[in-house]
């Protein structure tokens, strides 16, 4: 067997061993899944009305703000996801199950390439999940092509594979489950300062910088663009920088931990 085919085989052995982890243990996704859910009913129906009054001009209009949030609370969900595939790395680098792996006749990048599919995947049901409930909420993208979703889809695959990558990254530093955890919550946090709740304009001087070019925001303002008809510009091209870049480092980070690591 070559050694392609080899790679593909155990790659796809390790990511039925993680899917079926997911399943067994639903609760890790569940709970991950529920802060951008909250987050969305939370910002619409609760903060919707008084935020809504300066975004656009007139007068409050919750319709308009959903609009304006969703894009930004679909990345934070994959931001949410993939804390779970820093946790899951962490378990399997401390409970001894890849000390086993490594006297075994695997490929020895296979259980990095099972937990990134597998997180992608995940992260993708749960954007799906999220935006079946912006749609229940109001969010309509009446402007938005075949081709316009198609993009927006891709983007949110790329940014899901980058910040993966990240994650497994911060997964095998830690010590433990719930340091990785805490290292992860970062990809969550992110969100809140960027363009996701709020116009960049809206915020002091000299923050505005950090806000408007930090991974979130050119990836959200790429998706208000696709999916609602708003100017895109550069962020288009800096969005995809972004996820090329964390992916990229999020790779070599992870491959060289991985096999440098005794355990």
């Amino acid at each position: 067997m070559s050694t392609l085919s080899l790679a593909v085989r155990d790659s796809s052995t390790m990511l039925r061993r993680n899917l079926l982890h997911a399943r067994r243990y639903p609760s890790l996704t569940l709970n991950l899944l529920l802060t951008p859910i909250m987050l969305l009913l939370l910002f619409v129906y609760i903060f919707g009305g008084t935020l809504s009054a300066g975004i656009g001009g007139g007068g409050p209009d919750r319709a308009r703000y959903i609009a304006y949030l969703v894009p930004g609370l679909l990345l934070m969900t994959i931001g949410s996801t993939v804390i779970g595939t820093a946790v899951s790395v962490s378990n399997d680098m401390t409970e001894g199950i890849i000390a086993r792996f490594r006297t075994m006749a695997i490929h020895r990048g296979s259980v990095l390439v099972g937990h990134v599919i597998g997180s992608v995947l995940q992260s993708v049901l749960s954007v799906v999940l999220v935006g079946a409930v912006a749609v229940a909420i109001g969010f309509r993208s009446t402007d938005a092509t075949a081709l316009d979703w198609l993009a927006a889809f891709g983007l949110l695959v790329l940014f899901a594979l980058a910040l993966t990558w990240i994650a497994v990254g911060m997964g095998l530093i830690s010590p433990n489950a719930e340091a990785a955890g805490n290292n992860a919550m970062p990809l969550i946090l992110l969100p809140l300062f960027s363009s996701a709740f709020v116009p960049i304009h809206s915020m002091p001087g000299w923050f505005q910088p950090i806000a408007k070019y930090q991974p979130f925001t050119p990836a959200i303002e790429t998706l208000r663009g696709l999916l609602l008809g708003s100017e895109i510009g550069y962020n288009g091209w800096l969005a995809v920088a972004w996820c090329v870049a964390l992916a990229v480092l999020g790779y070599f980070w992870s491959t060289s931990k991985f096999n440098s690591d005794p355990k």
